[in-house]
């Protein structure tokens, strides 16, 4: 039976990564930071090991006997927009996984990207894992250290003959989403307490198909290759509406909030932030990217690592259930 590594594994898709791979009767090993069993990996049958993805030599030995390893960990804070935080996890974070890959002979490394380190594209024209990286501008330090982690990976692959591939998310939303990070936007759904649409858009994924994606990745897909593990292009507008269907939810926003004046409040919110050392509802960063359509194409994925697509309703109402049963609702 193989062994899995895997970092990360208490988010939303780490916890939906180790379900996955448990099914197929693979042994999983976890790496947690914080010294606790987190609530989504209570009573799973795993081996759990405490310790510091930005450590080199400890990652390297507590990943000692395992076949492959699955670099889930990430800081994916949007506030402060800006901290080194962010470069000593997902970038030497991502050193590290692959020296611990390297040294401890493993047969692959999958290592989670994002797909924001691609260019964005249009509905007609999506983008896709060769189109230009676009989100330079936003100044968010989480998205451009998930880039330089994943160049890493890629470099590696070419200088130091890694076995390695890189699956890059979208928007991902379903169950164990303990944060909650995506998850915020199904609970103010769920609530009725969405003030308003914006005018973007995004692609959204199911997370159960991400982690079958990031799980195949570990036996199909091509060495040094990126995949973007997306599902549909939606504008926020019909994705909500959808979403507070599934739910069962009737009251939703009636109306587009202009983006000028969605701007205007992110610019308050981190005026506010800045002075009180509070992270801000919204912030300037944020509010210029929720009036854009990331919009990216999926197909390598459904090609190469057979990438199933499952209508975000399913992903919603599943949500829905946990944060219920978890008293989130």
């Amino acid at each position: 039976m193989s062994k899995v590594f895997v970092t990360g594994p208490d988010g939303v898709l780490g916890s939906n990564i180790v379900r996955e791979l448990l099914s197929r009767n693979y042994e999983v090993k976890v790496l947690v930071f914080h010294a606790h069993v987190p609530v989504t990996l209570k009573g799973l049958p795993i081996e759990i090991v405490h310790g510091d993805i930005s450590n080199e030599e400890q990652l390297v030995k507590l990943s000692e006997g395992c076949d492959y390893f699955i670099n889930v960990a990430a800081n994916t804070n949007m506030w402060p927009s800006r901290g080194e935080i962010y470069f000593k996890i997902n970038v030497n974070g991502a050193e590290n996984a692959i020296e611990a890959t390297l040294q401890n002979k493993m047969k692959r490394l999958v290592h989670v990207g994002s797909a924001s380190s691609f260019g964005y594209g249009t509905m007609a024209e999506p983008g896709n894992e060769t189109t230009p990286y676009r989100s330079a501008k936003y100044k968010v330090d989480y998205i451009e250290s998930k880039k330089f982690g994943q160049e890493k990976v890629i470099a590696a692959v070419k200088e130091k003959g890694l076995n390695a591939v890189v699956v890059c998310p979208t928007f991902m939303i379903g169950p164990y989403d303990s944060k909650p990070s995506s998850g915020a936007l199904i609970i103010a759904i769920a609530q009725g307490k969405l003030p308003g649409f914006t005018s973007g858009g995004k692609n959204w994924v199911y997370v159960k198909d991400v982690s079958t994606g990031v799980c195949n990745a570990l036996t199909m897909g091509r060495v040094g290759e990126t995949y973007i593990l997306g599902g549909e292009n939606i504008t926020y507008v019909d994705a909500v509406k959808r979403i507070a269907a599934a739910l069962g939810q009737k009251k939703i926003p009636k109306f587009i909030v202009p983006d000028f004046i969605l701007k205007f409040i992110g610019f308050l919110g981190t005026l506010s932030g800045s002075i009180t050392g509070k992270a801000p509802k919204l912030t300037y960063n944020i509010a210029r990217i929720a009036c854009d359509g990331h919009y990216f194409s999926p197909k390598k994925a459904i090609d190469e690592l057979k990438l199933p697509q499952t209508p975000i309703e399913v992903g919603a109402k599943e949500a829905q259930e946990w944060f219920i049963e978890n008293k989130y609702l």
